[in-house]
């Protein structure tokens, strides 16, 4: 029936263990011709795996003794949580047992700010259930493991013509929308999924979650988020189900997909929903900011507008402007990653500044747009050797 939720089944955990084999299964080895070579072997034949494996495969095995755990592991789950920047390793060896923590790394750079991705170019992580679609030895940020995005909620709910792709777990501590983690680490996680892929599991699950969900300092940086945002807030308490499922259960969920993109968790746990007794902050005057009726704003440009100082000045101002405003953060917040929108006008002045993402308190986001109003003047934009209006959105970490 047409009206009915599309049963698109996200079944990482079942696919993958489904998808398992014995270590003596042809699944291990891609043939060519008279020669078979198996998946670490192939990835073994480019420079920059090889030598993790030689670096690193030894250490691991010994981790893994430690911990008491089989190497190498059949099954390999991942979660990152972006507020907390943490990106967790589990593990486990057979398809009824319950997975357990190997690892977690530190997430060493974000770019935008808590909440989906939508669109091409806005430098959002995705939030959401995916897999490992790619491995890439070559990468420009040393090694890579790509995921599905844009998944078959995204391909509802983003851009239809510019989604956005190309979002990987990978080295070299930088990012503009993937999670970078350090090169020693995408070392051991390369290895630890290779070995995987290589017994059989060809969907290792990536979980991407906005919070970790049992932590105070989390939860209320999120509450904060979403409290004018009744989308969001759908949205994170569907990702919370599917955390929550996994804390009691140890093992991945069954994520499903309506015909409207809308995430639901198969047997998700009750979970209790605290009541806001906060009493509402008084309305208050709104502050007015700097505006202009600007004609026309260019969207392509032979030369972007540059920052006194360029672009390394650029990112120490924004760093300055985040520890100066940590105590203009609303009350229980500590951190944010706030999203900012503003037009270099053709005489390089920044004008109609706007807050996009990261906080809805009014305080806050007119103390940051006062302090932004206050940055020097820019060189302009140009195209065609003429100055034109350029429009820039920036994240800045409040912390």
């Amino acid at each position: 029936m047409k009206n009915l939720c599309v049963a698109i089944l996200f079944i990482f955990s079942l696919i993958a263990e489904a998808a398992a084999q014995p270590p003596g299964s042809s699944r291990k080895a891609i043939s060519s011709g008279s020669n078979s070579m198996s998946f670490i072997d192939m990835q073994k034949t480019f420079q920059r795996p090889d030598e993790s494996f030689k670096r690193k495969e030894d250490t691991l095995r010994k981790q893994f003794e430690a911990k008491g755990l089989a190497w190498p592991a059949k099954y390999l789950y991942i979660r990152s949580f972006k507020y907390d920047s943490q990106l967790e390793v589990w593990v486990k060896n057979d398809a009824a047992e319950q997975y357990k923590l190997f690892k977690t790394f530190k997430v060493c750079a974000l770019a935008g700010t808590l909440g989906p991705k939508r669109m091409e170019g806005d430098y959002q992580v995705p939030e959401g259930f995916y897999y490992i679609n790619e491995f890439n030895p070559r990468s420009q940020y040393y090694l890579s493991l790509g995921i599905n995005y844009p998944n078959a909620s995204d391909k509802v709910l983003s851009d239809s013509l510019r989604p956005g792709s190309a979002i990987y777990i990978h080295g070299s501590c930088v990012t503009v929308g993937c999670i970078p983690i350090l090169d020693t680490q995408i070392d051991e996680l390369y290895i630890l999924a290779a070995h995987a892929k290589n017994q059989g599991q060809d969907f290792i699950p990536v979980h991407i979650f906005p919070i970790r969900y049992n932590v105070p300092r989390s939860v209320a940086f999120l509450s904060n988020l979403t409290k004018d945002d009744p989308y969001l807030k759908k949205f994170a308490d569907r990702l919370e189900d599917a955390f929550e499922y996994f804390e009691q259960k140890k093992q991945v969920p069954v994520v499903m997909i309506s015909d409207k993109g809308e995430y639901s968790i198969a047997s998700a746990v009750a979970r209790k929903v605290p009541e806001d007794k906060k009493a509402p902050k008084p309305k208050r005057e709104p502050v007015k900011h700097r505006t202009r009726q600007i004609a026309a704003v260019a969207d392509v440009v032979h030369q972007w507008p540059q920052f006194p100082g360029g672009g390394n000045a650029f990112m120490k101002y924004l760093d300055d402007l985040g520890h100066d405003m940590v105590p203009f953060l609303p009350e229980n917040v500590k951190k944010a990653f706030v999203q900012v929108e503003f037009i270099v006008d053709t005489d390089g002045v920044p004008v109609n500044i706007k807050v996009l993402k990261g906080s809805t308190d009014q305080d806050f986001i007119d103390e940051l747009i006062t302090r932004l109003e206050k940055m020097p003047t820019w060189t302009p934009a140009m195209l065609h050797d003429k100055a034109v209006a350029k429009k820039m959105i920036q994240t800045i970490t409040v912390d």
